[in-house]
């Protein structure tokens, strides 16, 4: 007996990176060994100091009973304490604090939150693809921001339109940028602030790579900027800060109001997270940061040698600001999916095709920097090899 899928399961956007999984897949199945630069999967462990608190917590008999609904206090606590230290942002840990399963969960979530079938939101292009997911879930209407390299990635909001800027009622923001790796400055979010309280609109900022920055400069918090929680949300993970992408532990801080309908939806949704993992979080958050300092330079160290290894063999690209991804330039003569697929046939090398990120994002394709430098370099031999630049 077969069983058809309810008409919202048919509107969900197509996961267009499960193709790039298969193609790899095929690739490695023939015996090739394939430098899979397309994910963005840590490749690194989680520290030994939060897995060995996940340890301990684990064998309390308590943690093993139903967590609180809005999860436990501490780990409230524990990210209250991260911004006022970090950020120098106060947040009241009581009702300005929503803990998420990851990042993802509450990006999907929001738009089911705020948003009726119909209503607008405001959404990165190139972007985050599973944006678009909350947003088919909540039949609501997407408005690209296109996100170019002359405008250094960032939304140009008078070329957005004041009709489409009235209509809309929420907006995704992320920087550090997934797929560009652009950042943002205080004044962009003071300009967006501005754009949001003029128009009514919910600003929820994607904070996921929040602790990637290079060259000395640390990521700006959307809250850094004044009126930030008057207008919105942060959302931030521990997937990428602490190599926890599996942990599935992340947080929403900000505008009271926002906060109180993620866990509204969340009551219905979930009973928490594992208390265990909860510990562990708020272990990661409140003791010492060397483990983010040393993960930041790893980065580092792998931007400089993928990116002046790729400007040696004639390839023009430009250093990421932030997160663990590089955005670079197809050659002439090929779309970004063209590229990808070349790059995989002939060089056994996989890249993210950029406009599986959105129309914008044609003409790129995105690399991660989640693999070790003798790899980066083994890659960027053999797309020399191809003779393209």
């Amino acid at each position: 007996m077969h069983f058809e899928k309810s008409q919202l399961l048919k509107t969900l956007p197509k996961q267009f990176f499960a193709s790039l999984v298969e193609k790899v897949g095929n690739i490695s199945a023939m015996g090739h060994d394939v430098i899979n630069l397309g994910q963005g999967n840590p490749d690194q462990p989680t520290p030994g100091h939060i897995v060995k608190r996940l340890q301990e917590a684990a064998e309390k008999p308590l943690n093993h009973k139903y967590s609180p609904f809005k999860g436990h206090q501490y780990l409230k606590d524990a990210a209250a304490e991260y911004y006022r230290r970090e950020y120098g942002v106060n947040i009241d840990p009581n009702t300005e604090v929503a803990i998420l399963f990851g990042g993802k969960a509450g990006l999907v979530e929001l738009p089911q939150c705020l948003l009726n079938p119909g209503d607008t939101i405001l959404v990165p292009d190139p972007g985050y693809p599973d944006y678009w997911s909350g947003v088919a879930m909540a039949q609501a209407v997407m408005e690209y921001m296109p996100l170019t390299e002359e405008n250094e990635f960032l939304p140009d909001y008078p070329s957005i339109g004041e009709e489409a800027l009235q209509r809309a009622k929420l907006m995704f923001l992320n920087y550090p940028n997934n797929p560009t790796g652009g950042t943002a400055t205080k004044e962009f979010f003071d300009e967006t602030i501005a754009v949001a309280k003029k128009h009514s609109i919910c600003v929820v900022h994607d904070f996921a790579y929040g602790a990637i920055g290079f060259d000395g400069n640390k990521p700006v918090s959307f809250l850094e900027a004044e009126g930030a929680k008057e207008v919105g949300i942060e959302i931030y993970t521990l997937s990428k800060t602490y190599n926890m992408a599996g942990w599935r532990v992340g947080f929403a801080v900000g505008n009271k109001s926002v906060i109180e309908a993620i866990e509204l939806i969340q009551d219905h949704l979930y009973v928490s997270l594992f208390p265990a993992i909860q510990e562990a979080a708020a272990t990661a958050l409140l003791e010492s940061q060397a483990c983010v300092d040393e993960l930041v330079q790893t980065y580092e160290s792998r931007r400089n040698v993928l990116i002046e290894g790729l400007k040696e063999i004639g390839w023009e690209v430009t250093a990421p600001k932030g997160s663990f991804f590089a955005w670079l330039k197809v050659p002439e003569g090929y779309s970004s999916q063209e590229f990808a697929d070349y790059l995989l046939e002939h060089a056994h090398v996989a890249v993210a095709p950029g406009i599986g990120f959105g129309q914008y994002g044609e003409g790129y394709v995105r690399t991660g920097l989640l693999t070790s430098e003798d790899r980066l370099k083994e890659a960027v031999r053999r797309i020399k090899e191809l003779n393209l630049f």
